[in-house]
């Protein structure tokens, strides 16, 4: 039995040990202070930098060297990097296609991201040393586009959390608060990117994971539908898991970034790299004048309400629609809650099992995970039990029907949560035509970034992202507000009554005060493959909030 933990804990000095060794080892202008040359480098739109470089008046070099010390400082401030592949991406740098429509950008990636010569072990001590022998297709295909991938960012171990911290790599801190987390599954990234120690990024969604970041931390990212971006040849915790697909999606610190960044890996015909791929060429999406845009919004999950300061930026954003003469509805969607069940019964369907093989004896797991874990491995007789209890003597039908489907599946219970999943796309599908809906709104979770621990109670409540999984639309987060310790405190009369327990754990980690500051999202959904749609309608309303004087300030650092 102490052999694992002795494994464990050598194999986690081993891993810091190397990053700060390639950290002490680069060379010494990565170490210096950011010069005027550095800063201008680091405020140009990634269209900007591609065209100089194109054009020859900026050297590739010279923007990996203003990253890599932005990168270098964003990590010191948060613990946001695991792989430091600076030194590598001076050669990819100087090597790259300068003609390319990605030209010697520096591009963030996740920890999953299969590169040659480095690990991918997303938190698993178990899996240090065990390199990767080539690219992943999405690394070819950066590296074809003249990009220059140069660090990776950190995760939770299993991927499925809101917070990203391992035993291997340690704990990622929110820049805007380190007593917040930044976000998870994505975390690492979303840290680096809101610090300001990269543009553009990489990241994967199965629940939320780059659309929580997004609201937590305040950057931008588009959530695509399966099969628009490259997945294969990459590292992850549930290989095999399709009941709520897994996708790579794009993040980014500034709008204008994201549509270059997309627009960039879209012009590189993807399908040709990945099979998994579909064959969607880039598309112009135009809005008629004649017929205004209709915007449905979803204002409750059916299983935590939004906090004021998120209901607030959802409110920010209607206005600001309505003033300028655009449709927008409250809608009746197919329960969300019933979304919610379906998907965490789909995505949990082994008990947890997979996630949890790599994890030796002696390593810990996110407090989430652990949590849900544990719920799942509950023998069934208890849990009916309690199931039960929670019904008639609580009261609480929400908690007891999403835990009473808890439990490993088998193959014949796992079909017909398949057929059942498929039936609540039909059924979204129907209400989306028949309210004749361009966009949905809502908020992309209940609170804004949550304090490190959080995942204990919040692990339960992600149906705002989850959903959209489920239904494998499109989403879109960007950044509105920052929370206000007065505006947004919870009213005293009438008083706050939870209407479950989901919702009274979430609520007991609401604070207007310690939260003071933190960024607040909204998301923006379309219908299945409408990535470039969700684009115009993100893109629209951070216009309008600009025109009223509300345009989102970006953390400065």
């Amino acid at each position: 039995m102490f052999i694992p933990n002795l494994s464990h804990r050598k194999s986690c000095k081993i891993k810091q040990q190397e990053r700060q060794r390639i950290i002490a080892s680069l060379d010494s202008r990565y170490h210096e202070s950011l010069k005027s040359s550095d800063n201008a480098i680091l405020e140009r739109p990634v269209a900007d930098l591609v065209a100089t470089v194109q054009s020859g008046q900026t050297d590739p070099i010279d923007i990996l060297a203003a990253y890599g010390k932005k990168a270098l400082k964003a990590h010191a401030a948060t613990n946001c990097l695991t792989e430091i592949m600076i030194s590598s991406a001076e050669t990819w740098a100087k090597e790259c296609n300068k003609k390319g429509p990605l030209a010697g950008v520096p591009v963030s990636l996740k920890d999953t991201v299969g590169v040659a010569g480095w690990d991918a072990c997303i938190g698993y001590s178990a899996w240090v040393g065990k390199k990767y022998e080539k690219d992943a297709p999405l690394v070819r295909l950066l590296r074809d586009a003249g990009a220059v991938p140069f660090v990776k960012t950190n995760v939770p171990i299993t991927l499925l959390s809101f917070e990203s911290s391992s035993d291997l790599f340690g704990r990622t801190t929110n820049p805007h608060k380190q007593t917040h987390s930044p976000g998870g599954s994505t975390g690492g990234e979303a840290a680096l990117l809101a610090y300001g120690g990269s543009r553009i990024g990489i990241g994967t969604d199965v629940a939320g994971s780059v659309r929580a970041p997004a609201h937590y931390s305040g950057i931008y990212a588009i959530r695509a539908s399966f099969g628009r971006l490259m997945k294969m040849g990459n590292s992850t915790s549930m290989p095999g898991q399709e009941g709520v697909a897994p996708v790579y999606s794009p993040m980014a610190r500034t709008l204008e970034d994201l549509e270059t960044f997309w627009k960039a890996i879209v012009s590189m015909e993807p399908w040709k790299y990945d099979h998994s791929c579909l064959v969607i060429p880039w598309k112009t999406v135009k809005f008629s004048s004649k017929k205004p845009i209709k915007w449905g919004v979803m204002w409750d999950d059916e299983v935590v309400a939004p906090s004021p300061a998120c209901k607030r930026a959802l409110e920010t954003v209607i206005k600001s629609l309505r003033n300028r003469g655009h449709n927008v509805v409250t809608i009746d969607p197919p329960s969300p809650y019933e979304g919610l069940k379906i998907a965490s019964h789909l995505l949990m369907a082994d008990g947890g099992k997979t996630c949890t093989g790599p994890i030796r004896w002696g390593e810990s797991n996110d407090i989430g995970m652990r949590e849900a874990v544990a719920m799942f491995r509950i023998p069934r007789w208890i849990k009916r039990l309690y199931t039960w209890y929670l019904r008639y003597i609580k009261r609480d039908e929400v908690y007891a029907g999403l835990i009473e489907g808890w439990h490993e599946k088998s193959v014949a219970e796992y079909w017909p949560l398949i057929a059942q999943r498929e039936d609540y796309r039909r059924r979204w599908l129907e209400m989306w035509q028949h309210d004749e809906l361009d966009f949905v709104l809502t908020v992309p979770n209940a609170l804004p970034a949550v304090p490190h621990g959080g995942m204990r109670e919040g692990f339960k409540a992600c149906g705002y992202t989850f959903l959209f999984n489920l239904l494998d639309y499109t989403a879109g987060v960007l950044p509105i507000t920052h929370v206000d310790a007065l505006m947004d405190r919870i009213p005293s009369s009438p008083p706050f009554k939870a209407r479950n327990a989901i919702e009274k754990g979430s609520y007991k980690m609401y604070d207007s005060v310690g939260m003071h500051g933190l960024p607040v999202g909204v998301q923006v959904i379309g219908k299945r493959l409408e990535e470039e749609k969700v684009m115009e309608g993100m893109k629209m309303i951070e216009q309008f909030l600009r025109e009223d004087g509300m345009a989102y300030e970006l953390l400065k650092t």
